[in-house]
């Protein structure tokens, strides 16, 4: 019976037929300049098995997954709660606009307001400096 151990690599196999050694890499591990590599595994191969994975857990949710969820929920609050944790996003961008929330009504009255602070300045800028320019 013949160890793993003993039985070569197919990487052993490949370099003892094309003649490659370590020697083709340098003293961090990395191949040297005019090294060439196999082309590894097929494209697609890999995702070939998560598709297969993800089209069967999808069927079995389709059948099954309220009725699991509502399970998890009442016998398992702890799992159902990281479940709900874990889909959520990592980070909540939350942008408050007040301009957003308001009415028509409520822009012009806010626009009128910043003209007239506006020209205020202006007044303030041109006035001599004892002059009182806001009101009391």
């Amino acid at each position: 019976m013949t160890s793993k151990a003993n039985k070569p690599s197919n990487n052993q196999k490949e370099m003892e037929e094309t003649g490659a050694e370590s020697s083709k890499r340098d003293d961090g591990g990395r191949f040297l300049p005019g090294f060439v590599h196999s082309p590894g595994r097929p494209k697609g191969s890999r995702n070939k098995l998560g598709e297969d994975f993800l089209s069967k857990l999808q069927a079995d949710f389709q059948q099954h997954g309220a009725e699991v969820i509502q399970k998890v929920r009442e016998e398992k609050p702890d799992v159902y709660l990281k479940v709900v944790a874990s889909i959520l996003p990592q980070q909540v961008e939350v942008r408050v606009d007040p301009l957003e929330e308001m009415s028509d009504a409520e822009l012009d009255r806010y626009i009128r307001q910043l003209v007239g602070a506006v020209a205020r300045l202006g007044q303030l800028a041109d006035a001599e400096p004892d002059t009182p320019v806001l009101p009391h």
